[in-house]
Formats: C-alpha cells, sequence, structure tokens
C-alpha cells in the first residue's frame, strides 16, 4: 500500500447491522457479534442476505472493505504477477488491514463495555483476512466461518510466535469451499490444507458445482456450525 495506507479505517457509515445502530451496544451486551467479510471488488451488502438463514442470536455488522478495488472495495490490495500468471499479495498488507479491524472491535468493544463473543465469517479475500484476525487476536475469538477462501503465507516478524499462539487456543474453523473453485489457486489451497488443520478445530467441507460462490446446502452447514458454537 502507498503512505496513505495509514489512513485506513473503518467507515462507520458504510457497515451495516442486523438491528438499528441505536439497539447495538445495548443487545451486544448479552448477545454475541458476528461480524461478516466480503470478497474482493464486493461491499458490504454482499453476504448481508444470508443473515436470515443464520442463528438468530447473532446481532451481525457487514463491513466495507478498506480500499477501492474493482466495482466495490477490498481488504487488501491484489497485484498480478505476469511471470506466475497469478495475483500476488504482500502479507504485510494483510497484517496492516487486519489491525484495523481489530481497531474497530476494541473501539466496538469499549462502546459495547464488553463484547460477549466474537465470530467471523468470510467470503474468499473476506474470509483471508478472518483467519488474519484470528491469528493476531486468538483470545478474541469464538469461531471462525471461511468460505471459498484461504489462509495467507506470513513469515512476516512474529508471524511464528503468532501462529503458536493460535494452535493453541485451537479455535473451531469452518471452511467451506469447491474442489474445483477456478478463483483461488491450487497453491493457496495447498498450504491452507496443511495449515489449517494444524492451527484450528477445522470442520472442512467440500461442495460440487458451486465454482468460486455459496450453495444453500453450505449455508445450511454453516448455520449448523454456528449453532453448535452457541450451544458450546
Amino acid at each position: 500500500m502507498s503512505d496513505s495506507s495509514n489512513l485506513l479505517a473503518v467507515d462507520d457509515t458504510h457497515v451495516r447491522w442486523s438491528l438499528p445502530r441505536d439497539r447495538v451496544a445495548r443487545e451486544l451486551t448479552s448477545r454475541p457479534l458476528l461480524l461478516m467479510l466480503h470478497g474482493y471488488g464486493s461491499h458490504e451488502m454482499d453476504l448481508f442476505g444470508l443473515v436470515e438463514f443464520l442463528p438468530p442470536e447473532y446481532v451481525v455488522a457487514s463491513i466495507r472493505g478498506l480500499i477501492p478495488a474493482g466495482p466495490g472495495f477490498a481488504w487488501f490490495p491484489l497485484e498480478w504477477d505476469a511471470q506466475s500468471n497469478e495475483l500476488r499479495r504482500n502479507v504485510d498488507d494483510v497484517n496492516q488491514s487486519a489491525g484495523v479491524l481489530l481497531a474497530w472491535l476494541d473501539r466496538l468493544d469499549t462502546e459495547v463495555g464488553g463484547l460477549h463473543g466474537v465470530t467471523l465469517l468470510g467470503f474468499s479475500q473476506g474470509g483471508a483476512m478472518a483467519i488474519q484476525m484470528l491469528r493476531h487476536a486468538p483470545e478474541r475469538f469464538d469461531a471462525a466461518v471461511v468460505l471459498a477462501s484461504f489462509a495467507t503465507p506470513d513469515s512476516s516478524p512474529g508471524a511464528s510466535v503468532r501462529d503458536a499462539a493460535l494452535a493453541e487456543v485451537s479455535i473451531p474453523v469452518f471452511w467451506g469451499r469447491d474442489p474445483h473453485d477456478p478463483v483461488i489457486t491450487e497453491e493457496l489451497i495447498a498450504y491452507t490444507r496443511r495449515w489449517l488443520p494444524e492451527h484450528s478445530n477445522l470442520d472442512a467441507r467440500l461442495y460440487s458445482n458451486v465454482g468460486h460462490g455459496i450453495s444453500m446446502e453450505e449455508i445450511e452447514d454453516v448455520r449448523s456450525f454456528l449453532e453448535v458454537q452457541q450451544v458450546d
């Protein structure tokens, strides 16, 4: 990112809540938060249609990405590598954006006077962000749902220590994908297949004929996964 990246922040006017904003703090004192993170080039309304299919106990917040990208927004930049014929990402950008989202959660926690639990749900690039947030603050989260997504290889300073701390906590993670997803590269899938079981309590599911998308069967499985987290 450029020097202006230091100005990255969540735009609170573009956070979509599942209830009126003036009720959020009161409701979150006794209800868990489900934080939705959309994919590259999309926006805060993209995943919001899932709310009606998910457990009603959650207060849902869907956040707009931090930077303009294509027809919408993104969490971190992607650059085309002509040599490898692949999209590349800088893990420093991923980590910075994770920090911005964690700072937003800190402010919400202060507003509420203590959140009652936080679960992440991310699609594609949003799922990568969810995983990176787990890496930086595993104690903050109850679970994560990662759809058509991946873990970002991270060799930045402190990464091995953060990953070891995450593995110790063993957060429940639902990873749903089509094995023939045309967007997520085989390299990233191979890395994620190795990394997630070692760093989470993983529930991995495959869905045929979904492509880079989400099926109703998958949504039903996500609902069941989230219901189990509430019982636990």
